[in-house]
């Protein structure tokens, strides 16, 4: 005889016949309590990084707010070689190979660090952690998303061996400092990527200053 079928709306478990369960309950996302670039420029503060809190940008595939500072004499002295902001990336990759060492423009931006703003401590440090292997990189999440065993099993000791400053914002925008950057780790040296990352940082930092007149 042919088994009769299940009905779409009975669970069978272990041989018995149950009502359906009803779907666990489901958390709202966690929201941020300001914007992405307000909360970026409040972390820089916290965290004593003097620079231009550049707007959110895509780098690498990541969104991310850096902070830097304009070298005006390089600037300058790039712009009466007639050298701007190289955005092809090809051409930046060429400047780090031993042909072109003596005639490559030096670097006219100084990024003091970069800051991922994230509702989630895995989607922030996904954003923060390429950066980390140049300089000095930080996270920013909401207050309620650091009040979690997952937050404190498997964010902290991730944020430690990448050396990440965690920062935090209440649901009144109020910051904390969470966990300390950690400077000491090592650093890659300028390679393709990094003279790449400084050209652009170099073209929005033109874009959103005033530069002095005498380097113009």
């Amino acid at each position: 005889m042919a088994a009769t079928p299940t009905p779409h709306n009975i669970a069978v478990t272990g041989g018995t016949k149950n009502s359906r369960s009803l779907p666990s309950r489901v958390v709202p996302p966690l929201e941020l309590p300001a914007s992405v670039d307000e909360l970026a420029r409040e972390a820089a503060a916290l965290l004593g990084w003097d620079g231009v809190v550049l707007p959110e940008m895509a780098m690498l595939g990541r969104k991310v707010c850096v902070v830097a500072k304009l070298r005006t004499d390089v600037h300058a002295e790039r712009i009466a070689m007639g050298f701007g902001p190289v955005a092809d990336r090809a051409t930046v990759d060429t400047w780090t190979w031993p042909e072109f060492a003596g005639t490559a423009p030096a670097a006219a931006a100084e990024i003091i660090g970069v800051i991922a703003v994230g509702r989630h401590w895995r989607t922030a440090m996904a954003s923060a952690v390429p950066f980390a292997r140049y300089g000095e990189a930080a996270m920013v999440l909401p207050s309620p998303a650091v009040l979690t065993e997952d937050y404190v099993v498997n964010c902290l000791p991730r944020a430690r061996a990448y050396g990440l400053a965690v920062v935090t914002a209440d649901p009144n925008a109020m910051i904390d400092l969470d966990l300390e950057g950690r400077t000491e780790r090592i650093l890659l040296d300028e390679d393709p990527i990094s003279r790449w990352m400084n050209e652009m940082v170099y073209e929005h930092l033109l874009a959103v200053t005033e530069v002095p007149a005498d380097v113009d």
